[in-house]
């Protein structure tokens, strides 16, 4: 894992599984938090378990929430091509429109995001 701060916004690069559950998503919101001193976070989608774009399992909405109770926009950065969900992709477009999570395709995106929010 790969932690910098570029304008007051933690952008963490891995390609190891950091998000794979609700707990684990609260340990990486408060080690961030705590190591970086951003409450604004960019991570590769690389980081995330799968089963979060299946909006079905409900494990988005759970660790979105999560982001939201501890007062952290977030912004997840990857390629989300392969997914054909509706729901997917019509949750993603909500979240673009709102001001704390986003789903962008890239490092340079998601940082413009978060530094609008």
């Amino acid at each position: 894992m790969e932690t910098k701060v570029i304008n007051n916004i933690a952008v963490v690069n891995s390609n190891e599984l950091i998000i794979k559950d609700v707990q684990t998503a609260i340990d990486f919101i408060m080690s961030i938090k705590y190591e970086t001193n951003c409450d604004k976070i960019a991570l590769s989608k690389s980081a995330i378990v799968e089963d979060f774009f299946i909006l079905s399992k409900g494990l988005a909405g759970e660790i979105l929430q999560k982001f939201i109770n501890y007062q952290t926009k977030f912004a997840i950065f990857g390629d989300y091509s392969k997914y054909t969900s509706k729901p997917l992709k019509d949750f993603i477009y909500e979240s673009n429109n709102g001001k704390d999570i986003f789903f962008v395709e890239n490092e340079d995106e998601a940082i413009k995001m978060l530094s609008k929010s």
